[in-house]
């Protein structure tokens, strides 16, 4: 089924000086901008396009991405505004309409808002909210303490941060717990700290254990975080190459790394280390 909001690919029709057009199923045909056409196509050939609605709510195709689709959150910034609502820039021609009714305060141009995309079911429009609760779970189940998400920062509150996990559910991140700059609409990787028994989740922007890492051993484990999770350095590397690497002797090096396998969160390979999941597997990707 061709699903208005979400990356399709459909089979083409026909191509005409407009551009292509593409089999939409319930849709009907469903044109593709001479724009957006650089090659010939002949009748059967496929397609990945991007489905929203034109000026006219017609259904019309772009070989274009946006910044996020249907279902999905992102931070957004505010082109126009009128009486009826807000436009954002989303990264395609026609800007996102956020009604007044989906506005938690009246948006202003230039500035970035949290939003989630969906479909009218009235109008059959694409549209956005900021009114995120009514898109989100209450429901933790799939999550586990210890385990790795992406958070999207929405909020900050006398307690700390307000974040989205996966894009599903709220959680927590303590003020007093956060030592590194976090900023509103930030898409960050962060940690399942606890699940209350309210279903309330508190998050860490580290791993478990993080909190007793010290000295040069924390200087080693957040470099590895900076570099996908692996260093090409180990017990057997060259005091010189210790040294360009991380300006510490070897035998520090070495102490540390110790240390940090002892608490589970390295592996040390004999290409290097790498950073573990709280599964004992490697993150390097």
């Amino acid at each position: 089924m061709a699903t208005i909001g979400k990356v399709n690919t459909l089979s083409v029709v026909k191509q005409t000086e407009l551009g292509v057009f593409l089999h939409g199923e319930e849709h009907g045909q469903i044109l593709l901008p001479r724009r957006y056409v650089s090659q010939r196509y002949e009748p059967g050939d496929t397609v990945e396009v991007f489905l929203y609605m034109d000026s006219e709510d017609r259904p019309i195709a772009t070989t274009l991405r946006p910044y996020a689709m249907v279902g999905e959150l992102a931070t957004l910034k505010v082109v126009s505004t009128t009486n009826i609502g807000a436009f954002l820039d989303w990264g395609l021609p026609k800007d996102l309409f956020v009604p007044v009714s989906e506005q938690k305060e009246r948006m202003q141009v230039d500035d970035y808002y949290v939003v989630y995309i969906y479909t009218d079911e009235q109008t059959g429009r694409l549209a956005a909210s900021a009114r995120l609760n009514r898109f989100l779970s209450d429901d933790a189940s799939g999550l586990t303490e210890g385990q790795k998400v992406t958070l999207h920062i929405c909020e900050q509150t006398d307690l700390g941060y307000k974040a989205i996990i996966d894009g599903k559910c709220w959680g927590l991140l303590y003020g007093n717990e956060v030592f590194e700059e976090v900023f509103y609409g930030d898409i960050i990787d962060g940690y399942i700290k606890k699940i209350r028994e309210d279903g309330k989740i508190d998050l860490s922007l580290h791993p478990s254990g993080y909190e007793k890492i010290e000295g040069f051993s924390k200087e080693i484990y957040d470099l590895l975080q900076e570099n996908n999770g692996y260093l090409p350095l180990h017990d057997k590397s060259s005091p010189e190459k210790i040294a360009e690497w991380l300006g510490m002797s070897k035998k520090n090096f070495k102490k540390s790394i110790g240390s940090l396998y002892k608490q589970r969160l390295i592996s040390i390979d004999v290409d290097g280390i790498r950073l573990l999941t709280e599964g004992g597997a490697s993150e390097e990707g």
